[in-house]
This record gives structure tokens, C-alpha cells and sequence, in this order.
């Protein structure tokens, strides 16, 4: 993906209203595979290209993973679309996360997940608030 097309920067922007949204929560390791089903179900049904639902199934799994290492709790996701892009939030009692991270060494045993997140998505956001962390993915139909 070409790094202009990229963003990053802070947000504190609400998802739209619960009726245009699909939300799910997780709490443990074994709820991964139920999430990515989830996203890319809501992913899918909102007509987001399969290769397309792949990179938010992806970016979705490394967020999620992020928050059952490094938090306690769980977190949630939340997905919409509005016009011709797909949104997805995932909200964790975790600190703010840093964005724009170069790639790790190939050497290095972790610290890949957010990287490859902001690899893959056209768009990455944080906004830390009442309700926690948001990271908040977009990604082009």
C-alpha cells in the first residue's frame, strides 16, 4: 500500500448511531476467531472487496491481540460504513498506542502488530477517552 494514501493522527470523532453499527466484544484468546468471523461477516455484508476484508480481518486480529497481551478486560469492537469507506473501532482500557512505529527488525520477537496495522489500513487513528483506548481503522471500498 502506497504511504501516502496512509494516515495517521489523533480523532475524537463518535462511530454513527448503534443502528448502523455492529459491535462485539472479547475477553479471552479463544474469542479471536469468533471476531475475525465477525469482521469479516460485517465486512463482507458491507461491500468491502475480499481482499479488502482480509486487511481489516488482519488489522482487526493484531489490535485485538495487542489488547489480551498488553490490557485487562477485553475490549470491543465496533463496525460501520459511511459513503464509500469502512470504519472499524477497537476500544480496550489500554494506554494510547503509538502510531507511526517503522517496521521492526526481522529479528525482533514482537512489536509488529500496530506497524503491520498501519501497513494495511488507508487510515489509523487514537483517541483515548471516557470509554477507554479507540483505535480507529479505515479502510476504501
Amino acid at each position: 500500500m502506497a504511504a501516502d494514501r496512509r494516515e495517521t493522527h489523533t480523532v475524537a470523532e463518535e462511530p454513527p448511531s448503534a443502528s448502523r453499527t455492529d459491535t462485539m466484544t472479547y475477553e479471552v484468546a479463544t474469542d479471536l476467531r469468533a471476531l475475525r468471523a465477525f469482521v469479516c461477516g460485517g465486512a463482507t455484508a458491507r461491500s468491502l472487496s475480499a481482499e479488502r476484508v482480509e486487511l481489516l480481518v488482519l488489522a482487526v486480529s493484531e489490535l485485538a491481540t495487542n489488547t489480551l497481551q498488553h490490557t485487562v478486560g477485553g475490549g470491543r469492537v465496533r463496525l460501520w460504513a459511511e459513503g464509500d469507506q469502512v470504519f472499524c473501532d477497537v476500544v480496550d482500557q489500554g494506554r494510547a498506542r503509538v502510531l507511526g512505529r517503522d517496521m521492526p527488525v526481522a529479528t525482533a520477537v514482537r512489536g509488529r502488530g500496530l506497524a503491520i496495522v498501519e501497513q494495511v489500513c488507508d487510515e489509523v487513528t487514537v483517541h483515548a477517552g471516557p470509554e477507554g483506548t479507540v483505535v480507529r481503522i479505515r479502510l476504501a471500498r
